[in-house]
């Protein structure tokens, strides 16, 4: 379990390339790396606003955050300084990179999904996602599909290439704030205000498991074993508002 966030945490990220490594964003206005290996955070970054979505480029090199009034700052990983920041219009709701790092993908509050070009940033593509406000994004590591969330409750499955919207998940009651696929691809983990995350099969969209919880707003697989790290509100702090993460691990973990 990690300390430190003076605020809720509202997304986290594992590092890319570096499974010893997740990267949290908070309303504390700051961005915290950790190293999981000593358990605690090994660099804290300011930032300008109240922090709720965040990710890694693929290759590592850099930090994307967005905060409450839709600016976006792109963070070297090694410094730990802003390279740029870009302010929307539009409510952006979540942001990822594809795969290739060469697309980074915005969802809006109009259940579209903006594709800019990286590093140019662009206007690509609007893609019409949801006829709610399409709140979260990933991406499959093997590049076949990327995963959306929406304010509909429903999680929908997409062919990277074409597209087009092959399956959907329709489990959860509340909006769903949170995606992570395992790192070979099979398992969706989908969070929201219910009290579980719901773990399925890709494939077929069947039931894997749930982790009882309380409501999570965030969720991340690790990079190469079954561990799911979430995190969810500090019941044991009664006196403030404040973020803890916890890390679940799977019996069939390699």
């Amino acid at each position: 379990m990690f300390r430190g966030h003076g605020d809720t945490v509202d997304q986290l990220c594992w590092h890319p390339k570096s499974p010893d490594q997740l990267v949290t964003a908070s309303g504390d206005k700051t961005v915290r790396i950790w190293d999981t290996r000593l358990n605690k955070s090994a660099a804290i970054i300011n930032t300008k606003g109240e922090n709720i979505n965040i990710c890694w480029s693929p290759d590592g090199s850099t930090i994307a955050v967005g905060n409450k009034v839709d600016l976006v700052t792109f963070i070297d990983a090694r410094t730990h300084r802003s390279k740029v920041e870009e302010q929307f219009k539009s409510e952006v709701n979540e942001i990822s990179w594809n795969n290739e790092g060469d697309l980074f993908f915005l969802t809006s509050g109009q259940g579209s999904i903006h594709i800019l070009s990286y590093p140019e940033l662009k206007m690509q593509h609007v893609l019409n996602a949801h006829p709610a406000a399409c709140i979260c994004i990933k991406f499959d590591p093997t590049g076949k599909y990327f995963a959306t969330g929406s304010a509909d409750a429903l999680v929908s499955l997409w062919d990277s290439t074409e597209l087009v919207c092959v399956r959907t998940f329709a489990r959860l009651d509340w909006p769903v704030r949170a995606l992570s696929f395992s790192f070979d691809g099979k398992m969706l983990a989908s969070a929201s205000e219910d009290t579980f995350i719901d773990i399925s099969e890709v494939d077929t969209g069947e039931k894997i498991t749930e982790i009882l919880n309380e409501s999570s707003f965030t969720c991340a697989w690790h990079p190469k074993r079954h561990l799911l790290a979430y995190a969810c509100d500090d019941k044991l702090d009664r006196d403030r508002d404040s973020g803890v993460v916890k890390v679940y691990g799977f019996p069939s973990d390699p």
